[in-house]
């Protein structure tokens, strides 16, 4: 009996030829189509990124959509997934696929389902297609040249039309010199011909078509960054780096030293941008679980309403498709901010804070010490421990039970929103949470400099596994 195929935090994901496979793909697309002809939906946008088989995956997906008698709109190149959800809303479609495993390793491929808004689909619908998807289907996969025939599909350069998009969104000439300053990683990902198009001086890295990203996963975190650190510290002309993930709609950038600035700061200097320098001073901050609490402090100083969500980008995209919210953002890299879509995008992200810069003069590095001085100085680091399924679920038992200290440290109070959050008296916190994709538990760490983080990790990691 085939496996139930499961949406988890981002989609479905799973390993190519294993549980990813043309039949997998096939029963996914099954349960959409009957979806959208449950609800009267006639026209799906269908995109996939640089892994490995996208542009079968998307035959694959388009020819069940086709038998359903949906009208599709294909690029038959790689795009980004805001491109996708991008084109979903300009081309007033009901549903967009994008075929991305994102952030996961190059072993992975998935399926992301865009709403009609021009973001994640909610929850709500997500269980819907999930519910509907067959165990088996007999569909069949055909060639472009076949669908052709079928007077359903048609073809879209969504890159081109989110770079007109860009244009209408920014003041590029005021951008664009930055670029000669610039080094830009595109982890072999989406948005390697987008920044090359508008950045074309920019220093690039992994800026070519690689469905094996290099043996490593497509994550824009500290770790997986080395040669773009090392590229800025050794070159005195490059003054900041942007990187991107897999599907480019997550960011992680470094200042002039070859500094990881992580998403927390990143969500706290764009809101610092949108309010005292653009003047937008309405709209609710919105923040994942595992978001640094200085978010919740930057919005208050403003006075804007914050507003807590689970994991899972799709929450934040929810809130943004019923409410008024200036900005949303999430740990991994994952933001989004009013004026485009409910969707992340780490290129768009990137851009604002290019502009940021332009503006005032000033470094990354200078705009971080400025927000310092508002909210207090911060670190914080994620350690992902590989355990056992007996490890893991001995760990996530100790959390349930109630830890009342980690090692020195008080827990003064505690949060089981989404995981196990736990405020402590060092003016930090710990987040413990297993994660929805992968065989991991992620273990989440702010305190006040980088050397106490560490002191919290580790003390956590024996008090959970010892």
């Amino acid at each position: 009996m085939p496996k139930k195929i499961k949406f988890g935090t981002d989609g479905w994901r799973a390993i190519i030829a294993d549980d990813y496979t043309i039949e997998g793909v096939i029963r996914v697309s099954e349960g959409a189509a009957k979806w959208m002809k449950a609800n009267n939906m006639e026209k799906v946008v269908i995109g996939y990124d640089c892994r490995f088989g996208g542009l079968m995956f998307a035959t694959a997906t388009a020819s069940v959509f086709c038998h359903y008698g949906i009208k599709v709109i294909l690029d038959k190149n790689f795009v980004s997934t805001p491109m996708v959800s991008l084109g979903v809303l300009k081309q007033e479609a009901d549903l967009g696929i994008v075929i991305t495993a994102s952030h996961n390793p190059p072993t992975y491929n998935g399926y992301k389902l865009k709403a009609k808004y021009g973001g994640p689909s909610i929850p709500k619908e997500i269980g819907e297609v999930e519910a509907l998807i067959p165990d088996t289907s007999d569909l069949q996969m055909k060639s472009l040249n076949e669908l052709d025939e079928t007077g359903l599909v048609s073809y879209l350069d969504l890159e081109q039309m989110y770079i007109k998009h860009v244009e209408a969104g920014f003041d590029l000439p005021l951008i664009s010199p930055l670029q000669e300053n610039m080094a830009y990683d595109a982890m072999y990902g989406a948005g390697q011909n987008v920044m090359k198009s508008l950045f074309p001086k920019a220093y690039l890295l992994h800026a070519e078509y690689n469905p094996g990203f290099g043996g490593t996963a497509p994550e824009p975190i500290d770790r997986n960054l080395k040669q773009l650190s090392e590229a800025i510290r050794k070159d005195d002309n490059l003054t900041f780096g942007i990187a991107n993930d897999g599907d480019a709609d997550r960011i992680g950038m470094y200042d002039e030293d070859g500094i990881f600035v992580d998403s927390h700061r990143l969500l706290l200097l764009l809101l610092k941008y949108l309010v005292e320098f653009k003047g937008i001073k309405t709209g609710k901050v919105v923040g994942s679980f595992s978001v640094t609490d200085k978010l919740k402090t930057l919005a208050g100083i403003y006075g804007l309403e914050y507003v807590t969500t689970p994991i899972g980008f799709k929450y934040i995209a929810e809130y943004m498709s019923t409410e008024d919210v200036l900005l949303g953002g999430e740990e991994s890299g994952g933001i989004a901010v009013k004026g485009h879509i409910p969707e992340r995008d780490g290129v768009w992200t990137g851009l604002l804070l290019m502009e940021f810069m332009a503006k005032t003069g000033k470094s990354l590095k200078q705009l971080t010490d400025d927000l310092f001085e508002q909210v207090g100085k911060f670190d914080f680091y994620r350690d992902d421990l590989h355990l056992t399924e007996v490890e893991k679920q001995k760990a996530v038992s100790k959390c349930k039970e109630g830890i009342s200290s980690f090692g020195n440290y008080k827990v003064l109070e505690h949060d089981d929103l989404d995981g196990f959050k736990y405020f402590l008296d060092n003016d930090g916190w710990l987040l413990i949470r297993a994660s929805g994709t992968e065989p991991v538990l992620r273990v989440y760490a702010q305190a006040p400099d980088m050397s106490e983080v560490r002191k919290v990790l580790d003390t956590a990691k024996e008090t959970l596994l010892g």
